[in-house]
């Protein structure tokens, strides 16, 4: 299959996402967009729920592709888990400011899409946990806790007026505590200065009669 054609056809299907939304959109509207036949279209998909859900791939994979090199990076801890973060939230802004329709991507309860959905978030979980863990949390619980803890931050601000200011904000604050509370902590150091039990150590001279 040629990449660059299907490329095209995924733009063109983006494009009429923009104006029609999913339910609208016909595959002549795919074909309209990109100034070809009908039949041509179907040499790329095998129909529109078909380029849908391959538009949706591909946008859900250019995201996964971003989160994975921030993860990568030789950085601290807490600014890769905020590249990660950053990823998802950057990809729901975009989907979300080009059009009324073309949050439907992200739905992850509709039928075109929950795979595709689902799979990213497990992605995504996979990494945060994963750089939890390297930034020292021992109990795999609560590095994936910490990662669950992130994903909702991000969820939540997706749809919150003037959220790309929010984001590093609110990420910067909640990664803090959490590299706090996973963080291993040291045993307690034995305090010298406390006398030991009654009776231990040298046992005193007896009194001279």
């Amino acid at each position: 299959m040629d990449a660059d054609r299907l490329s095209e056809v995924l733009d063109a299907t983006y494009a009429c996402l923009v104006r029609h939304g999913v339910r609208r959109t016909t595959m002549d509207d795919i074909a309209s967009a990109m100034g070809v036949s009908r039949s041509a279209v179907y040499q790329y998909v095998r129909n529109k729920d078909d380029a849908f859900r391959k538009l949706a791939e591909r946008l859900h994979t250019q995201a996964l592709q971003r989160a994975r090199q921030a993860a990568a990076e030789d950085a601290p801890d807490a600014h890769r888990i905020r590249g990660v973060l950053a990823a998802k939230h950057d990809l729901a802004l975009q989907l979300i400011g080009d059009s009324p329709h073309t949050a439907e991507l992200m739905d992850a309860k509709a039928r075109l899409f929950a795979e595709t959905c689902s799979t990213f978030t497990t992605e995504l979980r996979t990494l945060l946990t994963d750089l939890f863990t390297q930034a020292g949390t021992t109990d795999p619980t609560r590095a994936t806790e910490a990662a669950d803890i992130c994903l909702a931050l991000v969820i939540g601000l997706e749809t919150a007026p003037d959220s790309r200011r929010l984001l590093p904000r609110a990420t910067d604050a909640l990664i803090t505590g959490l590299l706090q509370q996973t963080a291993p902590h040291p045993p307690p150091e034995p305090d010298d200065k406390n006398p030991g039990p009654a009776g231990s150590g040298a046992r005193p001279h007896a009194a001279a009669h």
